[in-house]
């Protein structure tokens, strides 16, 4: 330790950034020598781990971050844990170089977005990733919401389904508007209907198993044969609602699609067909960006849009054929 405290030569630059992750995590003051701007931490805030895209975007970010000689302090959010707003104070009295905010309160368009705005003033590096907000002067990476839906409502037309619903997560966060807006505009090119008529196909719930199988009833109710879910955990609950109201189950009766390509859905039963986000690109992006506003180089304040790509797995499958009148159904 006291080869790094005074700056002496002869130490890994892992072993030098851990001893100062150390002081800084405990609160001890670093020597003034080793007291400069984007020698130590990275922010990086997170909503709660439920959703394994997130935890694959920390891991990303956090390993893209440590190959420039940073060290991230992750602050993942729970349900009454502590706040956004609280974890970025902390960060500040840490003296961290900049933040990384994925999925936070920066897409909640019902959300007050001054608190990044107040950041941006002080001069602080900040990029969002999942999600935007007008008037924030800081650099944005999302995934295109609009292309993800053609391809799912595209290749669910492609194997014959006309009857195609959306699940999808609350409409207050920009990502479920997009999704709705892509999905609306894909369905009534693609199957010539209006667009009133393909709204009346969208369901609003939690982005969750629940929230999956919530709005997935409802829709399969309706007779939808295809579904369209705003991300894999919202699939995995529409699976479990076709396998309870139907004997075919998914993909003989009905066909799944999700959004992330998230850990593990490769293996999940049956293996979910999906809509995925580049998270390695994305992730890398967000460390590029915010390293370069850390490194005083000039970052556009713009939205960096990443075309996802579709993954067919074994969820989707050709529409039903309607039984005709006088055919008892096969159990």
């Amino acid at each position: 330790m006291s080869r790094v405290l005074n700056a002496k030569p002869g130490v890994s630059q892992i072993t030098r950034q851990a001893v100062l992750t150390a002081l800084d995590v405990l609160g001890y003051e670093r020597p003034a020598r080793l007291k400069q701007r984007g020698a130590g931490l990275i922010g990086l805030i997170v909503p709660e781990l439920e959703n394994p895209v997130v935890p694959a975007f920390a891991q990303v970010i956090e390993s893209t971050l440590a190959q420039h000689g940073y060290t991230p302090v992750l602050c993942t959010q729970t349900p009454g844990g502590v706040s956004e707003d609280e974890y970025v104070v902390t960060l500040l009295d840490q003296g961290v170089a900049g933040i990384v905010v994925v999925s936070g309160l920066h897409p909640d368009t019902t959300a007050d977005h001054d608190r990044y705005r107040r950041l941006v003033e002080r001069r602080l590096p900040l990029v969002l990733v999942n999600g935007y907000a007008p008037g924030i002067d800081a650099p944005f990476i999302s995934t295109d919401d609009h292309e993800a839906m053609a391809l799912a409502v595209g290749h669910l037309v492609q194997l014959g389904h006309r009857r195609i619903g959306l699940a999808v997560g609350p409409d207050r966060f920009v990502p479920s508007q997009r999704k709705a807006e892509g999905f609306v505009r894909a369905l009534s090119s693609m199957l010539d209907v209006s667009p009133e008529q393909a709204s009346a196909w969208v369901e609003h719930s939690f982005f969750s198993v629940e929230g999956g199988h919530a709005t997935a009833t409802s829709l399969l109710a309706r007779g939808a044969t295809g579904i369209v879910c705003g991300s894999d955990l919202m699939a995995l609950g529409a699976i479990r609602a076709a396998r309870r109201q139907s004997t075919g189950g998914v993909p003989l009766s009905h066909s799944v699609v999700g959004c992330d390509d998230s850990p593990l859905v490769a293996f999940t039963d049956p293996p979910l067909t999906t809509v995925r986000q580049q998270v390695q690109a994305m992730g890398t992006a967000a460390v590029r960006a915010l390293l370069d506003a850390v490194a005083g180089r000039p970052v556009p304040s713009t939205e960096y849009v990443f075309c996802p790509e579709l993954v067919v797995r074994g969820s989707t499958a050709a529409a039903p054929t309607p039984v005709p009148a006088g055919v008892p159904a096969r159990r």
